[in-house]
């Protein structure tokens, strides 16, 4: 890898900052002062050091957030505050993106990453990754809608859903319900309720794939992923 990439990924600025700090000669490796920004180095056998300080390397972060309403999940976007926005600098110069999509007014479990192959695997269509999502619904919901979810509902573009899992937790003039997806398309969940003649007035996400929600983080916080919940992520990658 090449020096300056190193440095500038773990928050030293701009490969011009970079070679601005190596011109100072702030910069060593192995205790040498180096005087070129390209070159190569191993961030796991080399010891890099800026200003004295020894730089500690990540390739990747892997962040679960409980997503709050109000946020869109988009790196960027020019008119509403985004997810990302959510975290300290100290991730943001990972450049991480959420995976996968929650609507604006969705709450709930959103992975934050820079790992653009996992991202890619957890949200493509052939991988059939679920996500399960908790929700409250504006009517009585029945086993006929079950077995209707079952069997894959129509929605209103013509478009019918894949088989999706509906477990009725309470059933009321307002119904409490599990509901587990294998797709992500616009509005998803949403849509396939009015399908059956019904509305969602509440929707959050606890499960996506194998990494379910940690029912201690509040909503609008976050935390790292642990060795163990990133492994489950990547062997679900090839599986």
């Amino acid at each position: 890898m090449r020096l300056d990439k190193l440095l500038a990924n773990t928050g030293f600025g701009s490969r011009k900052d970079v070679k601005a700090l190596i011109k100072k000669k702030k910069v060593t490796v192995n205790d040498k002062t180096v005087k070129d920004s390209g070159a190569q180095v191993s961030p796991e056998k080399d010891i890099v050091k800026v200003n004295d300080n020894i730089v500690q390397y990540r390739e990747f972060v892997y962040i679960m957030l409980n997503k709050p309403p109000g946020y869109v999940s988009a790196a960027t976007d020019n008119y509403d505050k985004t997810v990302i926005k959510l975290l300290p600098d100290d991730y943001k110069r990972f450049a991480p993106f959420p995976v996968g999509r929650l609507d604006k007014d969705t709450e709930g479990l959103l992975l934050i990453t820079n790992d653009g192959d996992l991202g890619h695997q957890l949200t493509s269509p052939k991988r059939n990754v679920e996500k399960t999502y908790y929700a409250h619904i504006s009517g009585h919901v029945t086993e006929a809608d079950v077995h209707a979810f079952q069997n894959g509902v129509q929605l209103d573009d013509g478009y019918t859903a894949k088989p999706a899992a509906l477990e009725i937790l309470q059933a009321n003039d307002v119904s409490h319900v599990n509901v587990t997806v294998t797709e992500g398309k616009f509005h998803q969940v949403k849509r396939m309720f009015e399908a059956v003649g019904k509305k969602v007035i509440y929707l959050k996400r606890i499960r996506m794939g194998m990494l379910g929600l940690d029912t201690e983080l509040e909503t609008g916080t976050f935390r790292e992923l642990t060795e163990a919940e990133v492994e489950s992520l990547k062997l679900q990658k090839k599986s």
